[in-house]
């Protein structure tokens, strides 16, 4: 277990191989990207192969080719969670014999009856593992965090307290749990992702402190929206044209706020990589949880003026 800061920046970005990347999932490795380029740290890239009913056949290879493609290129050993299973279950059995974990019966909608959120209904009853979620029992909630973006964010206390699903009744390690301990084995200094992850955030620190790891920074982006939905491969936001990256690269450091020369628009992705590096200002990106586009396709948005 990794207990100790590390003395360098690190970072890291981490897609889901459920399809594509998108201009939403390239604001997020851009952003983070940047950010660590920007303090001369490292940036990792971890394969979040964790749901195979989720995942597209090929999309992980493909989303690799796309980085590259944009010159997004990572330090270190590629990690795929689907080789991580037996350290994820070596924390649970851990926890197990602290009796931190219990089996839970009940079905979504036995919880949406009640509410939407876990009554704690099954934490005392001792049930059996066959057919049964593990809940972790949540003793030390934590209600909100600063963010290196959004500032204060808080979240309702009902949320914090939930004893939430470390393992799925299907067998498959739950997303908090497998993100933590990966980012903690990593020696991860700050998580730099969607806004759209502002509010397990909590539920990750809870973990950090019962695994007496140091905690890493966090700082959400916002996300890129059409029509009030989030750009995602759930839908159906367009891939990423990797013929032509520095169109869709000079728009997503736009979106960041970071207004790059018009001069830049469609140049090659090392030259513009270059550029963001240096000119990086995490002050520039815009606060807030989202922002509208005008259309769901970097590639059809406006070409820049140029004088």
């Amino acid at each position: 277990m990794n207990t100790t800061a590390p003395d360098r920046y690190t970072g890291r970005f981490a897609p889901s191989p459920s399809g594509p990347l998108h201009f939403g999932s390239l604001v997020a490795a851009l952003g983070s990207y940047l950010q660590a380029r920007s303090l001369a740290g490292r940036w990792l890239v971890r394969m979040e192969d964790l749901d195979p009913p989720r995942e597209v056949p090929g999309a992980a290879d493909d989303i690799l080719r796309t980085l590259d493609a944009f010159g997004l290129h990572w330090d270190g050993e590629l990690v795929y969670q689907s080789r991580r299973h037996g350290r994820y279950q070596q924390i649970l059995d851990d926890w197990a014999s602290r009796g931190l974990i219990y089996h839970c019966h009940c079905t979504r909608k036995q919880i949406a009856a009640a509410g939407g959120l876990y009554t704690g209904h099954c934490r005392e009853l001792g049930l059996p593992a066959k057919n049964a979620a593990v809940r972790l029992k949540m003793t030390t909630p934590v209600y909100g965090f600063e963010d290196g973006l959004q500032g204060a964010v808080s979240v309702d206390e009902r949320l914090s307290e939930e004893d939430f699903i470390v393992r799925r009744r299907d067998g498959l390690y739950a997303y908090n749990l497998a993100v933590v301990i990966d980012d903690m084995d990593a020696g991860v200094t700050q998580v730099v992702r969607g806004a759209d992850l502002l509010e397990p955030t909590v539920r990750q620190i809870a973990l950090y402190r019962l695994l007496h790891a140091p905690e890493p920074g966090w700082l959400h982006l916002p996300l890129a929206v059409h029509g009030g939905h989030k750009l995602s491969k759930q839908n159906h936001a367009p891939a990423l044209d990797t013929r032509a990256p520095g169109h869709a690269l000079w728009q997503a450091l736009t979106f960041l706020g970071q207004q790059p020369p018009t001069d830049l628009f469609g140049a090659g992705a090392t030259e513009l990589l270059a550029w963001a590096v240096r000119n990086w200002r995490l002050e520039k990106v815009p606060k807030g949880p989202q922002i509208e586009l005008n259309c769901t396709d970097s590639s059809h948005f406006q070409r820049p003026a140029l004088s």
